[in-house]
């Protein structure tokens, strides 16, 4: 079964940067597309970005010009990022993968999630 593990949150001032890390573990996996989501407080989880395994990218319009999705396939590592950080910024980042199984079936897997927070 693929792990997914988040690094890289943290708390930042407005306008600063932060890059996050997703790395993939387990054995005999193939993931395809990979991305991001996040969860503020009392809000559902929404995407953020992802990018599949051939390079397809694609953002929320609250993100687009201020962060950057991008894998490493040789690392099994998704990043993410994140410039320009606003205070509505602030919440959960959840990793998420989908796994083609050696079955041939598409299983999507989660992160623990990594907090962010924007403040002054």
């Amino acid at each position: 079964q693929v792990q997914l593990v988040e690094s890289g949150g943290g708390l930042v001032q407005p306008g600063g940067s932060l890059r996050l890390s997703c790395a993939a573990s387990g054995s005999r996996f193939r993931l395809t597309a990979m991305g991001w989501y996040r969860q503020a407080p009392g809000k559902q989880r929404d995407s953020v970005a992802s990018i599949t395994s051939t390079g397809i990218i694609d953002y929320a319009d609250s993100v687009k010009g201020r962060f950057t999705i991008s894998r490493d396939d040789a690392k099994n590592t998704v990043y993410l990022q994140m410039n320009s950080l606003r205070p509505e910024d602030t919440a959960v980042y959840y990793c998420n993968a989908i796994e083609l199984t050696l079955s041939y079936k598409y299983v999507e897997r989660w992160g623990q999630g990594t907090l962010v927070t924007v403040s002054s």
